[in-house]
């Protein structure tokens, strides 16, 4: 049998231990900071502000100036590092619309191509892309899609839904127990519906 040997393990740093000394008032600063922020958003906020804390405490480390480190003056910092969108690790993209640096300096907002739809309770996937369509017109009608189908009844919203996945007149005659001319007749005015809503008038929509 080989047997591996075992590479010792390097020594920590020295400022590590000072640092977690310093550790839980610099949490209890960020927490207050950002907590007026949702739960998920909250507790990513508060470990990306604890690792630039940490990178500014290693780095004052690296210049022997110690003794400027103090709890509230590294929290301040990480807070505003990230509140920037400044994050450990990642360059700055102002090119890059998903960077929350990128949303805060050109005041951009991403918003979610698939909506939770409260009444049904499942997550809706809002159009079916159209391979003709370009991405600019594909986004603009997913977001709109997604308005039309809650300005619906609900019954017309459930046959909207059902036949956007393409499935047949019949089909949905047998789901919603209509009469498959009634569908028929439901889609036509489905269609003048969405028309009016986006103000298409030649059929050239997206959906």
């Amino acid at each position: 049998m080989i047997r591996i040997a075992s590479q010792p393990q390097p020594a920590a740093p020295e400022w590590h231990k000072l640092f977690l000394r310093m550790l839980p008032a610099i949490t209890r600063y960020v927490r207050i900071a950002f907590r007026h922020l949702a739960p998920e958003a909250k507790a990513e906020a508060i470990q990306e502000a604890v690792c630039n804390a940490c990178v500014a405490f290693a780095r004052l480390a690296e210049l022997n100036k110690l003794d400027l480190a103090f709890p509230t003056v590294l929290g301040r910092f990480a807070v505003a590092q990230v509140r920037d969108g400044r994050k450990v690790g990642c360059k700055l993209n102002i090119r890059d619309v998903l960077s929350p640096y990128c949303q805060q300096r050109k005041n951009v907002m991403v918003e979610r191509l698939d909506k939770f739809d409260e009444i049904e309770g499942c997550w809706l996937e809002t159009i079916v892309e159209d391979r003709h369509a370009g991405p600019s017109e594909t986004a603009r009608v997913r977001l709109d899609f997604g308005d039309w189908l809650h300005s619906l009844p609900r019954r017309n919203r459930r046959i909207a839904e059902f036949l956007a996945l393409g499935n047949h007149t019949s089909e949905a005659a047998r789901k919603f127990g209509l009469s498959e001319g009634r569908v028929s007749q439901l889609r036509k005015e489905l269609k003048v519906a969405w028309d009016a809503f986006t103000g298409e008038t030649d059929g050239n929509a997206a959906a």
